[in-house]
């Protein structure tokens, strides 16, 4: 077994370890990895929520499925771990319906929600498979808001190490300052996969004073 591939097994199972048996201690490495910044960069994508009935993929702990709600958004909530769950279910004190399932086979009808909401997404998120079970759920001119990641200001040590920490955990494609045109090009080579799956997609900066977000918004073509 290559160092490279050895490597990748291991951040797999750390991962699967934070998202179900450690999922308890999710909220303090977010808070820890982005400076406090988390909740912040996840709730830059309330602005392009659209319409009245939200499906939250991947909700995690349920931060945001509690924001939508306080929106008055009619939210939904879904996500493979049955520890994420039921974080999610006490943070919503249970007003929040929630499902377990896997995006790639999403168990609603057609054309059911006004907007799908997915913050800091694994993999899942380009497969092909998930943009059409995205697609199917989603009502004519709806959309798919993804916040695919959030970078840090300056270049001191520790914004440094946080980046890179990202990068090599697959978190983050690069390590280190990038502007606009260069995330957007990282990103170029997933797009014919939202195309083939009848969406449209604008990538949006949202600035804050430590920090700067990604907003990646596709919308859903109309049957017009």
């Amino acid at each position: 077994m290559s160092l490279k591939h050895f490597w990748q097994k291991l951040l797999r199972f750390g991962f699967r370890l934070l998202y179900n048996e450690l999922a308890w201690t999710y909220d303090v490495v977010s808070w820890l990895v982005s400076l406090g910044e988390w909740r912040e960069w996840q709730q830059a994508a309330l602005p392009f929520v659209a319409g009245r009935d939200v499906l939250e993929i991947g909700h995690g702990p349920g931060h945001m499925l509690l924001a939508l709600q306080n929106a008055r958004f009619q939210a939904v909530g879904l996500d493979l771990s049955p520890f994420m769950g039921r974080r999610a279910q006490r943070r919503t004190q249970r007003t929040v319906p929630l499902v377990r399932g896997k995006v790639q086979d999403l168990p609603f009808g057609t054309a059911v929600f006004d907007t799908v909401l997915a913050t800091f997404p694994t993999e899942y998120i380009i497969d092909p498979a998930a943009l059409t079970a995205v697609a199917r759920v989603l009502r004519p001119d709806g959309r798919l808001v993804v916040v695919p990641e959030g970078r840090l200001r300056g270049r001191g040590l520790l914004q440094r190490l946080i980046e890179w920490l990202f990068a090599v955990t697959g978190q983050r494609y690069t390590a280190g300052e990038v502007d606009d045109e260069q995330e957007t090009a990282i990103w170029q080579q997933y797009l014919p996969r939202f195309q083939d799956a009848g969406f449209t997609v604008q990538f949006v900066r949202v600035e804050r004073p430590r920090s700067r977000v990604t907003v990646l918004l596709a919308r859903q073509a109309s049957d017009g």
